[in-house]
């Protein structure tokens, strides 16, 4: 039983989401045998060390072939393992989009895939490890489900949630090592459910992944200017909750905020829910711009997408 205590929740925020998810899924192997890894290569950055060397039968590195990982680890899947299968996420979703659509979209095998590092995470790594288009693909592709955890608290969590769904889904791992903490003690998370972090009258910030924490120090910033302004954890990206959603019609600003494409990701998400909806207040979409930034340092990098908290402070008050 993984144990939710502050020291751990520290120790998990300084290993970072991929390491978190590495340790998770070592505890919850020791419990579950039916639990097997697969790296395409990337057994340190998936944060898979001690899990390969304490179940070396139950870890598989299938090298740099994700579109073979991806249908071995189906064939896996249909044979009653439940395998996690981790990779950067443009690898994991566009190299192997065909096999994904395949075998998880239409014959719905029980496989998890995790994308490690997405957004902009890669750093140096420059366009061709960034991750800021795999929501679009996957969101487009039938029966997955798509966790987004906003820390490593909630990386733990939606680890044991994606072990409880029976089918396809994929875990979309953000930020980096000494990471920002949203949830400091334990908390309950219901897939498919928003968390509300912080009520507000004026304007609702919908942020996922590494944007929660943005998003509340952007409230912090807005309320010094007399904007009050709520805060949404949306950790599931599918199946959106639309409920929570039309909580927020009477905004007079709808702001969505991730760490991915500006195109196809949580914001056109809800673009496409308040298209069919009457009275729906303006929506300002905050993401990555169209074009591949320049490779450089993490931080550096979300600075010259516009996704700093002061940054988006300032876009907010000017389209207010």
């Amino acid at each position: 039983m993984i144990a939710y205590k502050p020291a751990t929740i520290r120790s998990w925020a300084m290993l970072g989401s991929r390491g978190t998810f590495g340790m998770a899924l070592l505890e919850l192997a020791q419990e579950n045998e039916s639990i097997v890894a697969l790296s395409g290569d990337l057994c340190k950055s998936s944060g898979l060390d001690r899990f390969s060397t304490t179940f070396p039968n139950r870890f598989i590195n299938a090298g740099i072939a994700e579109q073979n990982m991806v249908g071995a680890a189906a064939g896996l899947a249909a044979s009653g393992f439940i395998p996690f299968v981790t990779s950067f996420p443009n690898f994991l979703t566009l190299r192997a989009a065909e096999q994904v659509r395949l075998n998880l979209g239409y014959m719905q095998e029980n496989v998890k895939l995790v994308g490690l590092a997405s957004g902009l995470a890669t750093g140096m790594f420059g366009a061709t490890h960034h991750g800021i288009e795999d929501l679009a693909l996957l969101r487009s592709v039938s029966n997955i489900t798509i966790f987004s955890p906003a820390d490593c608290t909630a990386t733990v969590k939606m680890t044991q949630a994606a072990l409880a769904h029976n089918g396809p889904v994929y875990l979309r791992l953000t930020g980096g090592m000494r990471a920002p903490i949203v949830y400091k003690e334990d908390f309950e998370l219901i897939p498919g459910k928003a968390i509300s972090l912080r009520e507000g009258t004026d304007i609702a910030i919908v942020a996922t992944g590494s944007m929660v924490h943005t998003a509340l120090v952007t409230a912090d910033l807005l309320s010094d200017h007399g904007i009050n302004a709520a805060v949404i954890d949306m950790h599931t990206i599918k199946p959106l909750d639309e409920a929570s959603l039309g909580q927020h019609l009477d905004k007079k600003l709808l702001v969505t905020l991730e760490e991915h494409s500006v195109i196809g990701g949580l914001g056109s998400a809800i673009a496409e829910y308040l298209a069919g909806t009457e009275n729906s207040p303006r929506q300002l979409r905050l993401g990555i711009p169209q074009g591949y930034p320049h490779s450089g340092d993490y931080a550096w990098m979300l600075e010259q997408s516009g996704l700093t908290a002061e940054q988006v402070t300032a876009r907010i008050m000017s389209t207010l």
